[in-house]
């Protein structure tokens, strides 16, 4: 570590401390308090307390970035130049040996903050700037590095400019990066890198599509993980489809969660089973027949009340097959092949346009096109097959949103609800201006505690 860069971080994180240990005994109620509700500011003091330790844990880790990559030159240097690849690999392996060791982590987590650690010190200044003043956490500088990867050094350089140099030509608006919740910022990183890389994402994608595989891992407890890596239309719809699926078979006799539903859904599917094997009534059927109820063995289609005791959260269910919808959001030119300007799949972010195209033209149900001009990126229309107002007018929402508006919620729009900013009985119009569409959670905390949406309004 350099000693002036040394000096630097570590005057930032004196400082930080300092104010945290002040408003730790503010929050504890420390003599010295001061205000004339002292409950209200020992809460206010464990707020900002909170986000003190924010900045502390980025400035730790600014701290942690030079001093793993100091020890990895320092231990190329004393090894001295390799006179192989097998002895360069050797010197790497031990390297990341040492880090793991000290750290208590796994070599290959040793192994991912030695490349990201020589990333920010040598490619992103900018990223490790803000992360040693504490203005971005770590999980920020981990989607920055992650998402400039394999992009030349103007590329890298551009990315990072263009979120955190506001003298940059053309910066980013809106609030600062490391206000965004982490996953935010990694999606408009990732946005923004897609249209501005050196490759055209169509190339990209068929080179990516190659490495499409299924994984299956075991777990505790008889379970085990299984996830897929697929192109982003499949896997869009495969996840609308079984959210749809489920939230038709949510109401009072159903106990299991919207999870659990997910997974019977798509294990039953998989396994080649049919919509008559999921439902409640066909599970409480076979489980009669196995208890000797009937005598025989019912069919998938028998939907007898017998062994309404069972538990559905064990014995998936099953469920009508009905229609997920996507929206895609397609430019004008790209889906008539004049240009391959990605277009963009809700609750993923930009696809190829020869996706998109194959989307449009093959007649998929489960996506709705939305054409945009191409100069101003504004939409011209919406998947006018199946228009109605109240559906329209959500799916404008959905288009705009993508997720709820809350910080830090990543609930997707196909779960969420529309809902009046500014309510209807103190002026609020019925319009896209003055709607929002937060998740069930997020719509009960604004009806049920101070939190309101900053838009609120009666435009």
């Amino acid at each position: 570590m350099e000693n002036r860069a040394a000096a630097d971080v570590l005057e930032a994180f004196e400082a930080s401390a300092a104010a945290l240990v002040a408003l730790v005994r503010r929050g504890t109620g420390h003599p010295g308090a001061d205000g004339t509700d002292p409950l209200r500011d020992q809460a206010d003091a464990c707020l900002d307390g909170l986000a003190e330790t924010a900045r502390v844990h980025a400035i730790v880790s600014a701290l942690r970035v030079h001093l793993t990559a100091g020890f990895a030159d320092k231990s190329t240097a004393l090894a001295g130049p390799a006179t192989s690849p097998g002895e360069h690999t050797a010197q790497d392996m031990a390297v990341a040996a040492e880090v793991a060791c000290v750290l208590t982590v796994s070599e290959r987590t040793a192994g991912a903050l030695l490349a990201e650690s020589h990333e920010l010190t040598t490619s992103l200044p900018l990223t490790l700037a803000a992360l040693e003043s504490g203005n971005l956490s770590w999980q920020h500088a981990r989607a920055m590095v992650d998402e400039t990867a394999n992009l030349d050094p103007a590329g890298a350089k551009a990315v990072e400019a263009h979120f955190l140099d506001p003298a940059a030509p053309n910066p980013a608006r809106g609030c600062p990066a490391g206000q965004l919740v982490p996953s935010r910022f990694r999606h408009k990183v990732r946005t923004w890198r897609e249209r501005h890389h050196a490759d055209s994402i169509e190339k990209r994608h068929t080179k990516s599509a190659l490495d499409r595989r299924l994984e299956y891992a075991p777990d505790r407890d008889g379970m085990a993980w299984l996830s897929a890596y697929l192109p982003a239309d499949k896997a869009a719809g495969i996840w609308n489809r079984t959210t749809t699926a489920a939230r038709a078979l949510q109401g009072p006799d159903e106990a299991r969660t919207m999870t659990q539903l997910r997974a019977d859904i798509a294990a039953t599917l998989l396994l080649g089973g049919t919509a008559g094997e999921i439902s409640p009534e066909a599970s409480r059927s076979k489980e009669a027949g196995r208890n000797g109820q009937n005598g025989t063995e019912p069919t998938a289609g028998d939907v007898s009340n017998a062994g309404r005791g069972t538990n559905t959260r064990m014995n998936p269910p099953d469920v009508p097959s009905p229609r997920a919808e996507v929206l895609v959001t397609v430019p004008v030119f790209s889906l008539m092949g004049l240009t391959d300007e990605p277009a963009t799949l809700d609750g993923y972010g930009p696809i190829p346009a020869s996706m998109a195209r194959d989307l449009v033209a093959n007649g998929a149900e489960s996506f709705h096109r939305v054409l945009t001009d191409p100069n101003t990126g504004a939409p011209l229309e919406i998947g006018r097959s199946s228009y109605r107002i109240p559906k329209a007018m959500r799916q404008w929402l959905r288009l705009r949103d993508g997720k709820c508006p809350f910080p830090g919620c990543n609930n997707h729009s196909l779960d969420n609800e529309a809902d009046h900013l500014l309510a209807w009985a103190d002026g609020g119009a019925t319009g896209i201006a003055n709607l929002g569409q937060p998740c069930l959670k997020h719509h009960r905390l604004k009806h049920t505690t101070p939190w309101k949406p900053v838009d609120a309004g009666t435009d």
